[in-house]
């Protein structure tokens, strides 16, 4: 009999399916700009959104991309004045996002440490047809505007100075990395959790690029590695039993080990056959910034 003849298991899959392939999209602009933990402290303001939701008796995703998304905005204009220093930031994100989250859970009527775990760890069965919407939706757009604006989100990420001077937005680009990756962590909860969702985001990229050379190719290796773990991972883990969120991050760290060692393998073995010829390395033109 198949798992995925009951709804909440389909709500589950699809869900999955759309977080593993906007996770990394997003990612790999993160791990350029080597930000790559800032998802960890959004996934703790998002928290205090999910707290504000119980409390006021409104739908916890709505307000966690809220407070999540103003978080985040707050975080990149405080990065770009100078004001305090990168690490300071995401600390004061860290701390002070996870001890409102929890302090507002414990005053909602609909308490219990159930709840709580469900949100840090993630619970894709417990995923409803309005919360499934809301993540295809929001998935969809951020998949959108990585995909739509790879060419100038690329040069604000590989050189911010250049892209100001070639006129490019950059403080709206940057104001819309910070928004989306808050969406991404706030629809990312149900599936991986909060606490793990960081890892959706960081992991297929850093194994993507094990085997890919240009922004292009990784980029894509790097959505097929998230879908191909989120799918498998809700299948293995109604077929053992285990936690989805977990499964999937494991499998994703899997491939990334996986790939790190037939890289190296592969390494190994070329040096010891005769040199072939080897193309330059550059960038598609579709990522290369022109005026």
């Amino acid at each position: 009999m198949s798992m995925f003849q009951y709804d909440f298991m389909i709500r589950a899959l699809v869900g999955a399916l759309v977080v593993g392939l906007a996770a990394p999209a997003l990612g790999i602009y993160l791990v350029q700009r080597r930000m790559s933990l800032i998802g960890d402290g959004i996934g703790h303001v998002a928290l205090t959104g999910v707290g504000v939701g119980l409390l006021l008796d409104r739908s916890p995703v709505i307000t966690a991309v809220i407070v999540a998304a103003a978080g985040a905005v707050a975080i990149e204009l405080l990065r770009e004045r100078g004001r305090t220093s990168g690490d300071l930031a995401l600390a004061m994100l860290f701390y002070g996002g996870i001890a409102g989250g929890v302090m507002l859970v414990g005053l909602s009527k609909n308490s219990s440490n159930a709840n709580l775990m469900s949100y840090l760890f993630g619970s894709l069965i417990t995923t409803s047809s309005t919360d499934l919407v809301v993540i295809v939706v929001l998935g969809a757009g951020v998949l959108a505007a990585m995909l739509l604006l790879r060419p100038a989100l690329f040069a604000i990420c590989h050189d911010e100075e250049y892209a100001k001077v070639s006129g490019l937005p950059v403080r709206t680009l940057n104001v819309l990395l910070a928004v989306t990756t808050a969406v991404t962590v706030t629809i990312a909860m149900r599936t991986v959790g909060l606490l793990l969702v960081s890892a959706l985001m960081v992991v297929p990229v850093a194994a993507a690029q094990q085997v890919t050379r240009g922004f292009r190719g990784t980029m894509a290796a790097a959505m097929g590695l998230g879908v191909l773990s989120a799918g498998t991972g809700v299948w293995l883990a109604g077929e053992a039993n285990t936690a989805a969120g977990a499964t999937i991050v494991v499998l994703a760290i899997a491939a990334f080990l996986a790939l790190s060692v037939g890289a190296a393998t592969w390494r190994v073995l070329r040096r010891q056959l005769p040199a072939l010829p080897r193309t330059a390395d550059v960038e598609p033109p579709d990522v290369v910034l022109e005026r």
